[in-house]
């Protein structure tokens, strides 16, 4: 009997605010599964229903719970500013020791260096990889290959089709899956003797609402777990 290839969860934290992001993070997301035949799955925040009651605090504890749950994370790094709610999931994930993808298709240079182009104070993270693509660039070309007669006025007329964004999409989401590939066969960071206490430190951390023990118990159980798939 064929052994059943492993699956692991993705925390895909960006911006969520408009239309184009929500599309965006959904064909992202869906492309991602398609071309890891299935080993990578996005948790999408916008796709987690906010409790009735809470507000805004509540909406943060869920978002904080399921990005520590998650056995990767992928963090969208677009913008001329980053989002600071994007850089903050990914400071946690760090304090988790979570293996994490950090993803810029913005042509904009908003940073100090090319190689990474954004606040070098959330460069340098271990267990972290990085992704660069320019995907406008990368959305022009396709158009002159896929369309080679059509002049830019034609194009502008509405010639091109959503064919054109899709295969940029899946080229960008294939370089997501070998980057996920690279941070997952990555070593852990945290020393063993530690970890316990730093998931402690975690549950107490962000100042969730609940009971401190029942903090404990369900961050144990996220520990436990990542333990169990060899993520720490």
């Amino acid at each position: 009997m064929k052994k059943k290839k492993r699956s692991y969860t993705v925390y895909l934290g960006g911006e969520l605010f408009s239309l184009k992001h929500l599309i965006g993070n959904a064909w992202l997301a869906e492309a991602i599964y398609e071309k890891s035949h299935g080993r990578y799955r996005c948790l999408l925040p916008q796709d987690i229903v906010p409790r009735r009651r809470g507000g805004g605090r509540a909406i943060r504890d869920q978002d904080l719970r399921a990005l520590i749950a998650c056995d990767l994370g992928l963090f969208n790094y677009d913008g001329p500013e980053l989002d600071s709610g994007t850089v903050v999931e990914f400071m946690l994930a760090k304090f988790a020791d979570i293996p994490s993808v950090l993803l810029r298709t913005d042509i904009r240079n908003a940073g100090d260096f090319r190689d990474e182009p954004w606040n070098l104070m959330t460069s340098y993270f271990p267990r972290t990889a990085t992704v660069v693509a320019p995907s406008l660039f990368d959305y022009r070309t396709t158009l002159k290959r896929r369309h080679p007669r059509l002049d830019d006025v034609m194009r502008l007329a509405g010639q091109h089709s959503s064919a054109d964004a899709q295969l940029v999409c899946e080229r960008i989401a294939m370089l997501c899956v070998r980057a996920l590939d690279r941070v997952l066969a990555m070593e852990p960071v945290m020393p063993k003797h530690l970890r316990e206490e730093a998931y402690l430190w975690l549950a107490l951390l962000p100042g969730l609402r609940g009971k401190e023990k029942t903090l404990r118990k369900e961050f144990e159980r996220y520990l436990e777990r990542k333990v169990e798939r060899d993520l720490l």
